[in-house]
């Protein structure tokens, strides 16, 4: 199961571990999805073979019990199987109303036009579908799986401060919860330590002097800046709104 589970130590300090340990498969991944161009066959449109090796994937993950952790989001959770394995019995940590936002529509958007854009490697078809579509989903599942993890956060967050919050939650003042889960320092700091994982993981090792790098730091920080974080709290201020329900 996963890590964030009721008994475990869910504390601010234990959400934001795990979360510098997802910036590390997000740059993994990302490194691994620029070994390919674009290959824009794999999205077209009317027959996207990339929606059916999502489905087809999640179909088996399902199977084997993926979702039935809270920390998981399918991007396609219609076409889910049953999963084999019993539920878990151990009491969830999440609100039930909150429990299920799924923005993963959104994540999937900026991924298409914004994202492969920027990490895919030059040229435009190398023919290598099977391969770009698998790491395709592996930046997605990473993507998802940290943005989604701001309903954690917000959780952690309400049950340290729930004064702090109930105010905007009643009157259901979107502006005021994004205010307050606001943190210019903190979101500064995190996009200049993902910028310097990703010179690390990313450099040139025969010719680190080169500049060269994989993915480009600064598009990663940029990421973070401009798609991460401000869904994170997306994520965060519908949560908080149901969490009183």
């Amino acid at each position: 199961m996963g890590e964030m589970e009721e008994g475990s130590l869910v504390n601010l300090e234990a959400v934001r571990s795990s979360l510098v340990r997802q910036e590390d498969t997000i740059i993994f991944s990302l490194i691994e999805r620029s070994k390919y161009p674009i290959n824009s066959r794999l999205y077209d449109p009317i027959n996207s073979l990339l929606h059916f090796f999502i489905k087809q994937s999640e179909a088996v993950q399902a199977k084997a019990g993926r979702y039935i952790s809270p920390e998981e989001n399918a991007f396609f959770p219609d076409s889910l199987p049953p999963p084999m394995l019993p539920p878990p019995k151990h009491k969830p940590v999440l609100h039930p109303s909150g429990a299920s936002i799924n923005i993963n529509e959104k994540i999937f958007d900026h991924y298409l036009k914004t994202l492969i854009p920027l990490v895919a490697a030059e040229g435009s078809d190398d023919g290598n579908y099977a391969t770009t579509a698998a790491s395709d989903l592996a930046c997605l599942q990473a993507l998802s799986r940290r943005i989604h993890f701001g309903k954690f956060v917000a959780e952690v967050k309400f049950r340290d401060s729930p004064q702090d919050y109930t105010p905007a939650i009643l009157a259901k003042d979107r502006e005021g919860l994004m205010a307050l889960l606001t943190f210019e320092s903190v979101e500064e700091a995190i996009k200049k330590r993902v910028e310097k994982k990703a010179m690390v993981f990313g450099q040139d090792v025969e010719n680190p002097e080169s500049g060269n790098y994989k993915v480009k730091p600064a598009v990663v920080a940029q990421l973070y800046g401009e798609w991460v974080m401000p869904l994170t709290k997306f994520v965060q201020v519908e949560y908080l709104l149901r969490r009183l329900d």
